[in-house]
C-alpha cells in the first residue's frame, strides 16, 4: 500500500484546488499550475485533496504516490515558492544577471548566456572572500529544478579539487590527487 498516497494533502489559506476531466489546476498567491493524472481520483473536501487508486495493481500503487507528491508539489509552490541555491567553485568563475539573462564565466572561452523563463526569479550575489551565488526562485518545482540542473551541467564539480558550480550543501565525493 502506498504510504505517501494515502496522506491528504492540507489547502492553506488563498489557495485553490480544481479538478475537472483529469486535469487539476492549483492557483494560489504566487501563480497557478495544471497538471494531468491518470489511474487515480481526485476530490477535494474539507479543505484537503484525497487521492484514491481504483485497484492495488503495481501501476496503480506507484501512480497513486507519484499523483500525490506532485500535488503536493503544486501545492506548495503557488502558497509558497520554491528555492535553490546554487555555488560557483573556483578562481575567476563569476556570476550576474541583467533581468532574466543569467551570464556565467566559467573559465570557457566566452561567457555562457541563458534566458531564463520567466516563471524563474534569478538572484547573484558575490562577495568578496566568498563564492559567487545564484539563487532561483519560482512556483514550479519541477521547471527550477530542471533549470538548475542545466546550469550545474555547464561546470560539474570535479572530485579532485572541487571546483566547478555545485548546490548549496551538496556533499561532494574527494578523490586524494596522485602519491608522489
Amino acid at each position: 500500500m502506498s504510504r505517501i498516497g494515502n496522506n491528504p494533502i492540507a489547502i492553506p489559506e488563498g489557495t485553490t484546488v480544481e479538478v475537472r476531466d483529469n486535469i487539476i489546476t492549483v492557483k494560489g498567491k504566487l501563480g497557478e499550475l495544471t497538471q494531468e493524472f491518470s489511474s487515480v481520483d481526485i476530490k477535494v473536501e474539507d479543505g484537503q485533496v484525497w487521492i484514491t487508486r481504483p485497484s492495488d495493481s503495481g501501476q496503480d500503487k506507484a501512480k497513486h504516490g507519484l499523483y500525490r507528491a506532485l500535488v503536493y508539489n503544486m501545492v506548495k509552490g503557488v502558497s509558497k515558492g520554491w528555492t535553490k541555491e546554487l555555488e560557483l567553485v573556483g578562481v575567476g568563475y563569476r556570476a550576474s544577471n541583467q533581468g532574466q539573462k543569467l551570464d556565467l564565466a566559467l573559465g570557457f572561452s566566452h561567457n555562457i548566456i541563458i534566458d531564463l523563463a520567466p516563471e524563474i526569479k534569478v538572484e547573484t550575489t558575490s562577495e568578496k572572500g566568498k563564492n559567487p551565488t545564484i539563487k532561483l526562485t519560482s512556483h514550479d518545482k519541477q521547471l527550477i529544478g530542471q533549470v538548475a540542473a542545466k546550469i550545474r551541467s555547464f561546470r560539474k564539480p570535479e572530485p579532485y579539487k572541487g571546483k566547478g558550480i555545485k548546490f548549496v550543501g551538496e556533499q561532494l565525493r574527494r578523490k586524494a590527487g596522485k602519491s608522489a
